[in-house]
């Protein structure tokens, strides 16, 4: 069943989750990549170009994983990034097909990262998390709206 709202907003989001969800499979093939080479030399390199604390938490974790490719939890992120590369791909076929079910999904995918983007914002005050949260937030609004239009007409 398609509903009214905006084409051109709706597209636009649209092919903005599309373009997530390849980052995600793109970065993923990436990795992949990597774990046919010296994937430990590698990943020191990436860490160290983005001039991230190797001793910190996140960077420790990749490290670690790329370290032992077998490793069940690099199983269980690679089929999570597939999971969520599969949910902005039906989210992007859905609004741009003009679907209600594309708006929902919409709303409750954007909607569950709002409070964590809230947070970081607060905590971490930067343009990035300030920017993320606003445009996140403005999104799932934009999609609410869509929605609501639709139950009135």
């Amino acid at each position: 069943m398609a509903h009214a709202g905006s084409p051109l907003g709706l597209k636009s989001i649209a092919l903005f989750e599309a373009a997530k969800g390849v980052l995600v499979i793109l970065a993923g093939l990436g990795l992949a990549a990597l774990l046919h080479r010296d994937a430990q030399a590698i990943a020191e390199a990436i860490v160290a170009r983005l001039h991230i604390n190797p001793a910190s938490h996140y960077p420790k974790i990749f490290l670690a994983l790329l370290d032992n490719p077998s490793d069940g939890r690099l199983w269980a992120i690679g089929a999570s990034a597939a999971v969520y590369a599969l949910l902005r791909f039906a989210e992007a076929y859905g609004l741009w097909h003009g679907r209600a079910w594309g708006n929902w999904l919409g709303v409750w995918s954007g909607g569950i990262y709002i409070p964590v983007e809230l947070y970081e914002a607060v905590r971490h005050p930067t343009w990035l998390h300030i920017g993320l949260a606003i445009a996140n937030a403005v999104v799932v609004a934009y999609l609410v709206q869509s929605l609501a239009r639709h139950k009135v007409k």
